[in-house]
């Protein structure tokens, strides 16, 4: 394996502190976080206090001045940004330019036409060199076990004749994110943020795109951003169609992808199992027979593996044109948002139908 690489982070927040340390920490044998910076130096000094107990050795960086030192340091060879979400693209194409690989959070932008902006420099900019640097999107429900092993399984059903998506949210005043104000002054506010994670596990396990939505929005929660609620038709290029529903908060959490076949049917629902959180897992053959299994929350974990060994493999195989791996690809993530994109525009024109923009 050599040296392990070294990363530094772009963010200090809340998501950054108590999702990005902890998992890091897990996988401390794999890398060295060697910087995490702020804009202020009052939060990178908060959040590198509570890396220290992980990374003894990590520096804080804030300011434009930390910044650049980050940018100039030639032994960091990833850049995780986790920043406001209007912020992120900005940030993560002025890594890729100094040559960072880069883990941006999600949503991959916000919006259509930042996507295509960022698509557009990020292709101009490595246009003809072998060695891009890697732009990644940390989307953990294309690496969460239940997703796949539900890939494999959805070919055992058949011809598909019906899918449903349920989402049920739990964003209240009691979730840490609910007073978020970037998430707030998004478009599509939480729709937007949280629907990316649901339309990639519908995505992965319809194995195809999704062409075109009707969708119909409302604004029912006042203390939540509009819109908060969508209810949308899809339809797949094979042509198979289904539904996709999406409240932000309600008093009854619940999320459910259902796969109905010709042989069978195939459910993945959030659950909780001995205190475990993760995805349960339902098959039902054509025999009449259904079995279960539950598969723990381990997506972060297996997306940071999967960058740590995608910038490792990089490194060692300059000239190859060395391929990252395609669930995190940034294509990806923008797909995600595409769909989203489709849906609130289409509610925004009373469910006239949209078609969801392509990206290659």
């Amino acid at each position: 394996m050599g040296e392990a690489p070294q990363i530094a982070i772009l963010g200090a927040g809340t998501f950054m502190r108590t999702q990005y340390i902890p998992r890091l920490a897990e996988i401390s044998k794999l890398l060295l976080l060697k910087s995490i910076w702020s804009r202020t130096e009052e939060s990178a000094r908060g959040a590198v206090e509570i890396a220290q107990k992980h990374f003894p050795g990590v520096e804080c960086k804030w300011g434009d001045k930390g910044l650049q030192e980050i940018i100039e340091d030639s032994s960091i060879l990833g850049v995780a940004v986790v920043l406001a979400g209007q912020a992120q693209v900005d940030f993560s194409l002025r890594l890729l330019k100094a040559g960072k690989h880069v883990l941006q959070e999600k949503p991959a932008a916000a919006s259509t036409s930042e996507l295509e902006t960022a698509l557009s420099s990020y292709r101009s900019i490595f246009a003809n060199i072998p060695d891009k640097p890697i732009w990644a999107v940390a989307e953990n429900y294309r690496f969460e076990p239940a997703f796949v092993e539900g890939k494999k399984l959805v070919n055992d059903i058949g011809d598909v004749m019906s899918i449903q998506v349920l989402v049920e949210g739990s964003m209240n005043s009691s979730n840490p994110y609910f007073s978020s104000s970037w998430r707030r002054n998004f478009t599509g506010g939480f729709i937007l943020d949280m629907g990316v994670h649901f339309v990639a596990g519908l995505r992965m396990l319809a194995g195809c795109e999704l062409v075109s939505v009707s969708a119909i929005t409302s604004h029912v929660d006042k203390t939540l951003p509009a819109p908060d609620n969508v209810s949308s038709l899809f339809q797949l290029e094979n042509g198979c169609s289904g539904v996709f529903v999406m409240v932000v908060s309600s008093r009854s959490p619940k999320i459910v992808w259902r796969f109905v076949g010709l042989k069978g049917t195939l459910q993945i629902e959030r659950g909780n199992q001995d205190g475990r959180h993760g995805y349960l897992v339902l098959f039902y053959g054509s025999d009449g027979q259904s079995k279960s299994s539950f598969y723990q929350f381990s997506g972060v974990d297996e997306e940071f593996k999967a960058f740590i060994n995608d910038i490792s493999q990089a490194n060692l195989r300059k000239g190859t044109g060395y391929e990252a791996e395609p669930r995190m690809s940034f294509l990806e993530g923008a797909r995600d948002v595409a769909v989203l994109e489709a849906m609130l525009e289409s509610g925004g024109k009373q469910g006239a139908p949209v078609h969801v923009k392509k990206y290659h």
